[in-house]
């Protein structure tokens, strides 16, 4: 069945309730106040709840084993197996759930590049839910929509849960894709990121059959036509820094690498809030508080309705959705050339990798492939101290492939572009956290100014004797000191040792891909975490 089949049988299982179809930002907010799914804040913005859901159900993620796709998917964790006959009763559980209801449908492109979108039509329970997907993905001109055929459909339905008894999934939550109906069931979750999230994953898989790197990554490009790509997880900083009021936004989250250069799969943002500052964030800032904008679980003051950024009472993973053109200096085809600069964040909780290094080419497949970054104590429950996380590619949870296939895609592109890598700590300094201080902003946006512009590549740099980084040796307007993060501890004995526990920790989580890289790679780990 295609997804436009599956889509018709959607749209008639409701034919007795009411379909909105393609309906504009005014009349979503307005219809998500009436029917209590929202409220307006003070700036104009819409403010949403998802209830006990605040972030991504990586546990509750499944998809469809058929024999045509089986193969080629990296099985685990991420990527949970659903029999056909499993996927086929959730989806009449699905239809039977929607008589009568009624849905928002949103008609939209997901990939900006014209030879590789994909053409999504996205059905929701809720007029807010349907407002985000506008504002995430690429919106067609009004003339594209009369004889708009999706080549995937998404479903969501909140208020539908799955029996684990009948179904056999682990709880009442679902996001499960299946590649031969092209379709997504997502039940028993009113996180709107798993709307946009599914799609990813859909592209990942996709789009490597094609030479075409899928990345979970933000981009921009310079006055002078240099493209720099950000990899990162979750709170290293890949919105903040691709936001540069100097530099053209190409997106901020996930982007193909093709052999026409870069494009921006989405056409919004969806930009992590909590505590965020109108200073040093400043058009993130504007961005979320203007009407067209959704902010996710961020409270409001009970008497003037203004928003708190700095209250975390639902969550820390608080979000604001956007669309590009919110952020002035956005690019208006979400397109570019291929990179100069590759730039890999992380927020090193344990305060022991410098601020920047550059990273051979094995080094940056080596990092690439260990997706490096710590969680902070009391952000998660059961959190106390710094916990390092690894997430291969920067995004394990949406890679449908084996890490390896996106890793020589990748050093693939970097040798025959001649791309530079760049490794940037935007965690601590002189401690871990809870002792020592979080990376300055501003001397990492001007370590990265430095680096995107050539003039870190111009000094000298010398190797750290624990994680074998090229480290430079300076770089204008920021302390030397800062530069070497032994210096920046009290107690370098102290240092040492932290510094060999995450070596540690780097060793230990890469040894899974032993046997299954080449040794260019290999050579990479070496080096990496001598």
């Amino acid at each position: 069945m295609t997804s436009d089949a599956e889509s018709a049988d959607i749209l008639n299982a409701a034919r007795a309730g009411r379909l909105h179809w393609n309906l504009v930002p005014a009349q979503l907010v307005t219809m998500a106040i009436q029917r209590g799914e929202a409220r307006l804040s003070a700036e104009g913005a819409l403010v949403a709840e998802t209830g006990s859901a605040t972030g991504r159900s990586p546990e509750d993620k499944y998809i469809t084993d058929h024999p045509e796709t089986g193969d080629s998917i990296d099985w685990g964790k991420a990527n949970k197996r659903m029999a056909p006959a499993t996927f086929a009763a959730l989806r009449l559980h699905a239809l039977r759930h929607l008589a009568g209801k009624t849905l928002f449908v949103q008609d939209l492109w997901a990939g900006a590049d014209p030879e590789h979108r994909l053409a999504v039509r996205v059905v929701t329970e809720q007029a807010w839910h349907s407002l985000f997907a506008r504002n995430m993905f690429i919106r067609p001109p009004q003339a594209a929509l009369g004889g708009f055929a999706p080549d995937w459909t998404v479903l969501q339905l909140p208020s539908l849960e799955a029996d684990p008894v009948v179904h056999g999934t682990r709880s009442g939550t679902v996001v499960a894709l299946d590649f031969t109906a092209r379709l997504v069931l997502i039940m028993g979750t009113a996180y709107a990121g798993e709307i946009k999230k599914s799609i990813f994953s859909v592209l990942n898989y996709l789009l490597p059959g094609n030479g075409i790197l899928p990345m979970h990554c933000s981009a921009n490009e310079g006055p002078g036509g240099d493209v720099a790509v950000f990899f990162g997880l979750s709170g290293t900083g890949k919105t903040t820094l691709s936001a540069d009021p100097e530099r053209t936004l190409i997106g901020d989250d996930e982007h193909g690498w093709s052999e026409r250069g870069v494009f921006n799969f989405e056409g919004g943002c969806y930009a992590k809030v909590i505590r965020l500052d109108p200073r040093h964030e400043p058009e993130i800032y504007a961005a979320s508080t203007r009407f067209g904008t959704i902010l996710e679980n961020v409270l409001l003051d009970p008497v003037t309705a203004a928003v708190d950024f700095d209250d975390a009472t639902l969550t820390e993973n608080t979000r604001s959705s956007y669309p590009l053109d919110f952020i002035p200096n956005a690019s208006r085809t979400g397109r570019a050339g291929h990179p100069s600069n590759i730039v890999m964040l992380t927020c090193d909780a344990f305060g022991v990798l410098p601020p920047i290094s550059r990273l051979s080419p094995e080094a940056a497949m080596y990092h690439f492939l260990s997706g490096y970054t710590a969680r902070v104590a009391g952000t998660e429950r059961g959190v106390t101290t710094p916990q390092a996380t690894f997430s291969a590619c920067f995004g394990a949870p949406f890679m449908a492939r084996h890490p390896t296939v996106y890793a020589e895609l990748l050093g693939e592109k970097m040798r025959r572009h001649d791309v530079t890598c760049w490794l940037v700590n935007t965690g601590w300094t002189g401690g871990a956290a809870g002792v020592g201080e979080r990376m300055p902003l501003p001397a990492t946006r001007a370590l990265l100014q430095a680096a995107l512009d050539g003039t870190l590549s111009e000094g000298a740099f010398r190797a750290d004797p624990v994680f074998g980084l090229e480290v430079p040796e300076d770089c204008p307007g920021v302390d030397a000191k800062l530069l070497n993060p032994r210096d920046c501890w009290d107690d370098p004995e102290a240092y040492a040792r932290a510094a060999r526990e995450v070596a540690d920790l780097f060793s230990a989580n890469f040894a899974k891909f032993k046997g299954k890289i080449d040794s260019t790679i290999e050579a990479g780990a070496i080096s990496a975490a001598a």
